[in-house]
């Protein structure tokens, strides 16, 4: 598999491609919902380079001022996306508005049905591509320019049959209606990936598959006359994080504590080779140890 920024380069260039196709559409066509597109792909073209540097400032080692790494930057890149969207959505609308009162015929629309189609081909295939990418890679980043590839898609798909049904029946202000309709779609879009911008921020726990492979991992503790609690985890990119206190007899070698936390560690890394496990040892018959006031997520 190959790295990110192979993915993110690939996006530039196909952003690049798309945008010439489209402004070409348009130009052929006078069609004010081709502008929208048109527009949108302007968006993908920024966010596939902001990616492009996020992902590079992401892969740096931790250092003395990020001990955890730079993973988080990731959710930057999300949210810088779903703010161009914004943007793109009012230069849409800003643009279709006036042709509510002043229609325009089109012209050339069979030659501009076939740039946008092959316009969304190449966004279709690019963001098949970049979604399997960022499942290997557990890349947010990768995964949100995808997901605004084929959101694009969609976005072309709509203003083609738009186009199409104003050449048949005459009705030229469908088209910047259409307009309109594409520009509210892609502010939900945009929405969707601000939201999860600020989950990503705000240490959103492991997903529910990720905890029940951690808490198997953990019940074998009761076997060994041994308890755990105070679970928690994050989501920092590609990254998850676990803290956990392990209670063991007090009468347990430091040496066989270690070996046992180590072993939870490694058992866990087994199941979820993207986590990092911390664990805490205490002495399982002083009450002090299940002192929580945080309230775990999980434990016995």
């Amino acid at each position: 598999m190959r790295s990110p920024s192979f993915y993110a380069w690939l996006s530039v260039a196909t952003s690049i491609v798309t945008i010439a196709l489209k402004f070409g559409a348009y130009a052929l066509t006078g069609s004010v919902g081709l502008l929208s597109d048109a527009i949108e792909a302007i968006v993908n073209i920024v966010a596939a380079l902001v990616a492009l540097i996020i992902l590079a400032y992401s892969a740096h080692a931790p250092d003395r001022e990020h001990n955890f790494g730079h993973e988080k930057a990731q959710y930057f890149s999300s949210g810088i996306e779903g703010a161009l969207i914004f943007v793109a959505a009012g230069g849409i609308i800003w643009a279709a508005i006036p042709r509510l009162f002043a229609p325009r015929e089109l012209e050339q629309v069979g030659l501009g049905v076939v740039l946008s189609l092959a316009a969304a081909a190449a966004n279709a295939l690019c963001a098949t591509i970049m979604l399997r990418a960022a499942k290997v890679h557990r890349s947010i980043t990768l995964e949100a320019d995808a997901r605004h590839l084929l959101t694009d898609v969609w976005t072309t798909a709509g203003v083609l049959v738009a186009v199409v049904l104003v050449q048949f029946t005459g009705w030229l202000r469908l088209d910047p209606i259409i307009a309109i309709i594409v520009a509210l779609q892609i502010l939900w879009t945009g929405w969707t990936l601000i939201s999860r911008s600020f989950q990503g921020l705000m240490d959103r726990a492991v997903p529910d598959e990720d905890q029940e492979k951690i808490v198997e991992v953990l019940s074998t503790l009761h076997d060994r006359g041994c308890d755990y609690h105070a679970l928690r985890t994050r989501v920092a990119g590609a990254k998850s994080f676990v803290d956990v206190h392990v209670l063991v007899p007090g009468s347990m070698s430091v040496q066989d504590g270690h070996d046992l936390a180590e072993q939870l560690e490694n058992d866990i890394q087994a199941k979820l080779p993207h986590v990092e496990v911390l664990t805490h040892l205490e002495p399982l018959e002083d009450p002090k140890s299940w002192d929580d006031p945080e309230k775990p997520l999980a434990g016995t």
